[in-house]
């Protein structure tokens, strides 16, 4: 009996599960770096809240 799949499975899972996290960071910044250029884009002026 050999523990090749199991090890193999183990580390399947845990660069999928990396690269899942890494894609939804990258994907989150991109939006945050837009959404704070809308904010602060030259002559817009700030409004009192």
């Amino acid at each position: 009996m050999t523990h090749l799949p199991y090890i193999v499975a183990a580390y399947g899972l845990t660069i999928g599960v990396a690269m899942v996290l890494s894609i939804n960071a990258t994907l989150r910044l991109r939006q945050a770096r837009r959404r704070l250029a809308a904010i602060e884009q030259p002559g817009r002026t700030r409004q009192p809240s």
